[in-house]
C-alpha cells in the first residue's frame, strides 16, 4: 500500500485450499467525521474485502453497533442499497485496552453454497465495504484506534504497472480497473463477485488477462484454472474459455511443462461432442433455451435469435480449436496440432459460407434467421474469423451499433475494434457519456468495477466484479501497445494505438521484467521511447503519420507500410528512441 498502513500481519498470510496465498493488510481510515451526535462515520477511501480492528480507550466499557456499507447516500451509509450491494451491521461488547475484531455474521449466499470459496475462519467474516458508521464509541475516535483489515493477494505489488495519458478520465478509469483486480484477489482464486463467490470460466479468463497486465502473479490464474477443471459451470461458451486460459498462460509464461499434464483434459472443453459432420457445433432445444449464453444478463443480447447452429457458439468453438492447435504444438503433439488446424480451417470456411450475410455485410445470429445482433459479428471479428474482404463492413457495423453488449462481451468488442483499425471508436466507447461505459462506472463513485453497466440492466448485480475491469488489460495491450507475439514474451509486439490521444506513458509487467513505453504526438510527428528488459526483443509497428519516415536512435530504418501501420523490418532490444515524421 502507498499509505502508512501497517502491512503484512505475517501470521495471517495463508494459502487458501486450492488457491494462491492471500493476507490481511491493515489500512488506516481516509477520513473520520461525525454526521450526527453519537454516530461516527469512517471512510476508508476505497472498497475492500475485509473487517475492522478496533482499539477502545483504556477504562472504557460498553457495546458498539457497527454498520458496514459499500454504498453511500447523502453523506451516510446507504442502509437499503439496491440488489446485492452490501450493507451489514454487527454488535459487539468492548472493554478498554483490549483490541477487538468487528465483523457482521456470515452471509449464507456466499458461504453455504458447496462451490463457494471460503476465507479462513480465523480471519472472521470479510465483506466488501468502504464506509462504517459506529454507534456507542466512548468519546472521539482517533485514527489509530480503527483499522480495516483488508484481504489481498500476498504477492501483490502496486508498482508492477502504470498508465498515464493525455486524458485524465482515461487514467482514472485505468486506476479503477487496476484496483478492481487487486481488490478481488481476496479469495485466492478468481470469483464472480461477492454474491456467490464462485469461479466461472468466462469471468476467470477476463480476470486473468487483466491480472497479467497489472501485476506479476501467475499462480492465481493457474489455481483458478485447476479449480474450474474440477468444478465446471454450465454455460456453453464458458467451456472454451478454459482453452483460452491455458493458451493465455502459455503465451505469458512460455511454460509448456505446466500445460503437459493438463492437455488431455482440456480436449473436453472444445464442444466436440456437439459437432455435426461439416464441423459446426449444434445446439438442441435445451441448449438453445438455457446453456447457450451469448451474453449475460439476458437483456444484453441485442435481441439475439437462438438457433440450432448458433453463430456465437461456433465462433467460440473455432477460436478454441485454433488455440488448441498451438497448445498441442507446445506439448509436442504435432500430429494433433495439424489436425486441429485443419479442422479450424475447414469449419471456419463452412462458418463463413453459412453464417455471413453477403447482402448485409455482417453475420446473422444463426442458420434460419437473418437477425444480426452485434454479438454475431463482434465475436467472429475479435477471434480473427472474418475474411479480409469483409472486415471493413463488419467493423463499420459494430462502430454504428456502439455498446450493444454487456461488460463481459465488451472485452471482445473492444478487442475487435482495436485490432481492426477502429481504436478511436473503442476509446470513445470506454469514455462515452451515458450509462453504458466505464466512464459511467467512474462517475458513479464506485472504486471497484461493476458486474453490469448499471443497476437497471442487472438489478441484482455485484459492485465488485472483476469481469467489469477490461480496460486494465485493454489499455496496456492496445494504447500502450505491448503484447507477446511468442510464448513467454520473448518476441513482443509494440504497436501503440493513438486513439485520439496525444501522449501515453506506461509500464507493463512481463516474466522478464517490465516494458516501459512512452509515446507523444506533436502535430505530424510521433516520438516513442521503448525500454525492454533483458530477454525480450520487439517487433515495432508504428502509426503511419506525416511523411511516414521512421528513425531509431536518429538513424533511418526500413519500414513496410500496411494500411495505416508502419512495420519496422528489424527487431529491437534494450532502449530505443523512435520518431515518425
Amino acid at each position: 500500500m502507498k499509505t502508512a498502513a501497517r502491512v503484512g500481519i505475517a501470521a495471517l498470510i495463508v494459502k487458501l485450499a486450492g488457491g494462491a496465498p492471500v493476507h490481511l493488510v491493515e489500512e488506516p481510515p481516509a477520513k473520520i467525521s461525525t454526521p450526527e451526535p453519537g454516530v461516527i462515520l469512517v471512510d476508508f477511501g476505497k472498497v475492500a474485502f475485509g473487517n475492522l480492528e478496533l482499539s477502545p480507550p483504556e477504562g472504557a466499557k460498553g457495546r458498539l453497533k457497527v454498520h458496514f456499507g459499500e454504498a453511500e447516500e447523502n453523506g451516510r451509509i446507504n442502509r437499503k442499497p439496491p440488489g446485492t450491494v452490501r450493507y451489514a451491521v454487527a454488535e459487539t461488547d468492548f472493554t478498554g485496552g483490549t483490541p477487538l475484531i468487528a465483523a457482521p455474521p456470515a452471509d449464507a449466499r456466499n458461504t453455504k453454497q458447496p462451490a463457494a470459496i471460503l476465507t479462513p475462519s480465523d480471519w472472521g467474516v470479510v465483506l466488501p465495504f468502504r464506509w462504517v458508521e459506529i454507534e456507542g464509541w466512548p468519546g472521539q475516535l482517533e485514527p489509530d484506534q480503527i483499522l480495516r483489515r483488508s484481504a489481498f493477494a500476498s504477492t501483490w505489488n502496486d508498482d508492477s504497472a502504470a498508465f498515464d495519458s493525455s486524458d485524465e478520465t482515461l487514467d482514472r478509469i485505468w486506476e479503477l480497473c487496476r484496483y478492481s483486480i487487486k481488490a478481488t484477489t481476496f479469495a485466492g482464486v478468481y470469483v464472480d463477485g461477492d454474491r456467490e463467490r464462485i469461479p466461472y470460466e468466462a469471468d476467470a479468463y477476463l480476470n486473468q488477462l487483466s491480472h497479467y497486465a497489472v501485476d506479476n502473479d501467475i499462480q492465481m490464474a493457474r489455481d483458478t484454472y485447476d479449480r474450474l477443471m474440477a468444478h465446471p459451470t454450465w454455460p456453453t461458451e464458458w467451456a472454451p474459455h478454459m482453452v483460452f486460459m491455458a493458451h493465455a498462460d502459455w503465451m505469458h509464461t512460455g511454460d509448456a511443462e505446466w500445460l503437459k499434464p493438463r492437455y488431455e483434459a482440456l480436449k473436453s472443453k472444445l464442444l466436440m461432442d456437439r459437432v455435426r459432420e461439416d464441423g459446426l457445433v449444434t445446439s438442441n432445444d435445451r441448449q438453445q433455451k438455457r446453456d447457450d449464453i451469448v451474453d449475460w444478463p439476458k437483456g444484453e443480447r441485442d435481441g439475439y435469435v437462438f438457433r440450432e447452429i448458433n453463430t456465437v457458439v461456433n465462433a467460440f468453438h473455432i477460436a478454441a480449436v485454433r488455440r488448441m492447435a498451438d497448445i498441442a504444438d507446445a506439448v509436442g503433439k504435432t500430429d494433433e496440432a495439424d489436425s486441429y488446424r485443419q479442422r479450424a480451417e475447414k469449419t471456419g470456411k463452412r462458418f463463413n459460407e453459412l453464417l455471413f450475410n453477403k447482402r448485409t455485410g455482417v453475420y446473422r445470429d444463426g442458420i434460419g434467421t437473418d437477425h444480426a445482433s452485434a454479438h454475431a459479428s463482434l465475436f467472429p471479428l475479435a477471434f480473427g474469423l472474418v475474411p479480409q474482404e469483409h472486415i471493413g463492413t463488419v467493423t463499420t457495423h459494430l462502430k454504428k451499433r456502439g455498446m450493444a453488449c454487456s461488460v463481459y462481451a465488451a472485452q471482445y468488442l473492444m478487442e475487435a475494434l482495436f485490432e481492426n483499425g477502429a481504436d478511436k471508436a473503442a476509446l470513445d466507447l470506454i469514455l462515452a457519456k451515458g450509462d453504458r461505459s466505464w466512464r459511467h462506472m467512474l462517475e458513479s463513485g464506485t472504486t471497484i468495477s461493476w458486474e453490469a453497466w448499471d443497476q437497471r440492466y442487472k438489478p441484482n448485480q455485484d459492485w465488485n466484479h472483476a469481469w467489469g475491469a477490461a480496460p486494465a488489460n485493454l489499455l496496456p495491450r492496445y494504447v500502450i501497445g505491448a503484447q507477446p507475439l511468442t510464448p513467454g514474451w520473448k518476441t513482443t509486439r509494440i504497436r501503440p494505438c493513438l486513439s485520439g490521444l496525444t501522449e501515453t506513458k506506461g509500464k507493463v509487467p512481463t516474466p522478464h521484467g517490465p516494458i516501459h513505453v512512452h509515446w507523444s504526438k506533436r502535430g505530424a510527428v510521433l516520438g516513442l521511447r521503448l525500454e525492454l528488459p533483458e530477454g525480450i526483443e520487439a517487433k515495432v509497428e508504428l502509426p503511419a503519420i506525416g511523411g511516414n519516415k521512421v528513425t531509431a536512435d536518429g538513424h533511418d530504418v526500413p519500414v513496410t507500410k500496411e494500411g495505416s501501420v508502419l512495420k519496422l523490418e528489424e527487431k529491437f532490444t534494450g532502449s530505443t528512441e523512435f520518431t515518425v515524421r
